[in-house]
């Protein structure tokens, strides 16, 4: 089994993530989140929220609706652009993203001699000579644009009139509530407005676990600046994120980089974007671009609408519209990149002074600020009442303050190693000492040290921690 199997195989044994609707047979491009999954994605959320609002006075929060009037997305290009190139095999019927299938030959002296801007289907048909079906070697149709927005309709009555689309990102609703910030928050340049929210898109070949699916949330900021300074807050704001991913997320520096696009592949609005990524057991890839979108969305909107949406400066008394950083990542992707940089398999096992073991043990090394469980309560023995009695009542001491799990079940050893599976930093031990001094027993999830702690002074001992 290779890394990534691995892990999904822990992420379902454990509690993180399921396959959407299982008992049926599931769905392919979609996920559901279980207790452990549900809370490690709640911490990377809070941590970006942290970073992005609470700790700036600059950047303001919003939470617009996920179904907009259809004109926004005319307005914003999505309806005629955001497509991707399908292609079909004959013998199995099966479809692929014509650009996928191409990745291999894209770097061939033929591809460059050809120059192809490959943003039609005439063009990747063109790549395409030869390519055969990747799963049965049939012949493949030729290439057709795909629009990736699903539409859904909007009222009783199912036609044209009431179609409407889920949002295949959370920043246009940023831009159409552009103004409705701007004249309510009495916000000066720079400033920006940051997102959390759910987006959809029909991926034609939807894959790598997470990584790539149809429905996912994006934590999405538009930091609106005046022409001439954008490209050095764009700079600043490459380096902040890739800050923000060690510093925060605890993810190990050396598996992040930086790529900037190339000019050929830049989206038509970009006058520049950089991408960070992450090195996933199946290669690098994307997990969050922070893009120049110049002055180009509300452009747009401004267009379409009819509404005013440049903003004039009191004290320069210039008028202008602004243009826009955009730093986006999906929740999905930087939880699988926080797992996978987590997971640890040590040989033999580990040695605790209760038990050892010559298995190999799992163990996730969380950050203290992302782990889903941060301390696990369990009394020495089950079956002692008295034990229980006090571990439950230690339980409830700290649950007001950290997510905890109270474990009795098996020994103790196997207790250890199923907190350190789920990647829970300190696992308190409730045993006879305890009942006679006071003290429990404090266990460190990396070092293994064992700590003496007074009841009574465990809460802030585990805070400081």
């Amino acid at each position: 089994m290779d890394l990534t199997q691995k892990i999904i195989s822990l992420t379902k044994q454990k509690g993180f993530i399921f396959p959407s609707s299982e008992i049926y047979g599931g769905i392919q491009g979609f996920y559901d989140y279980g207790p452990l999954g549900v809370q490690l994605k709640n911490n990377i959320k809070n941590a970006w929220w942290r970073s992005m609002v609470q700790e700036r006075d600059d950047i303001f929060g919003l939470d617009a609706a996920i179904i907009m009037n259809p004109t926004a997305w005319v307005a914003s290009g999505h309806v005629s652009n955001f497509t991707d190139p399908l292609v079909e095999c004959k013998a199995c019927h099966k479809r692929f993203r014509a650009d996928h299938l191409a990745d291999k030959i894209k770097e061939t002296e033929e591809f460059k001699k050809r120059s192809l801007s490959v943003e039609d289907a005439k063009d990747w048909g063109k790549v395409l000579e030869g390519v055969e079906c990747p799963d049965c070697s049939g012949e493949l149709t030729a290439p057709r644009l795909f629009n990736l927005m699903f539409k859904t309709y909007a009222g009783p009555a199912e036609d044209s009139a009431s179609q409407v689309y889920l949002r295949p990102e959370t920043a246009q609703g940023i831009f159409t509530n552009y103004k409705n910030i701007l004249d309510t928050q009495r916000v000066k340049m720079p400033f920006g407005i940051a997102q959390i929210g759910k987006a959809f898109r029909n991926e034609i070949t939807p894959g790598n676990f997470i990584f790539r699916q149809r429905e996912f949330e994006q934590m999405e900021m538009e930091y609106f600046c005046k022409p001439g300074t954008d490209e050095q807050l764009h700079e600043e704001w490459i380096a902040r994120r890739l800050g923000w991913y060690v510093e925060s997320l605890g993810i190990k520096k050396e598996n992040l980089r930086i790529r900037e696009h190339e000019k050929s592949e830049l989206a038509h609005y970009a006058k520049a974007c950089s991408d960070i990524e992450y090195k996933f057991p199946f290669g690098w890839s994307e997990i969050e671009g922070i893009a120049n979108r110049q002055a180009h969305d509300l452009t747009q909107h401004q267009k379409f609408s009819g509404v005013d949406l440049s903003y004039f400066d009191e004290t320069t008394k210039e008028k202008y519209l602004p243009f826009v950083i955009e730093p986006s990542c999906g929740v999905e992707r930087l939880m699988f990149a926080v797992i996978c940089d987590a997971y640890l398999e040590i040989e033999g096992g580990r040695t605790t002074t209760t038990e050892a073991t010559k298995e190999a043990e799992t163990v996730l090394r969380f950050s203290r600020a992302m782990a889903p469980v941060k301390i696990a309560i369990l009394p020495l023995l089950k079956n002692k009442p008295d034990l229980v009695d006090k571990a439950r009542e230690v339980y409830q001491l700290l649950k007001p303050h950290f997510m905890c799990r109270y474990d009795e079940a098996g020994t103790i050893g196997r207790r250890y190693r199923r907190q350190d599976e789920i990647g829970t930093p300190y696992c308190v031990t409730i045993d006879f000492d305890t009942l006679a001094n006071g003290d429990v027993t404090v266990r460190d999830r990396d070092t293994m040290k064992q700590d003496r702690i007074k009841i009574d002074t465990l809460a802030d001992y585990l805070q400081r921690k």
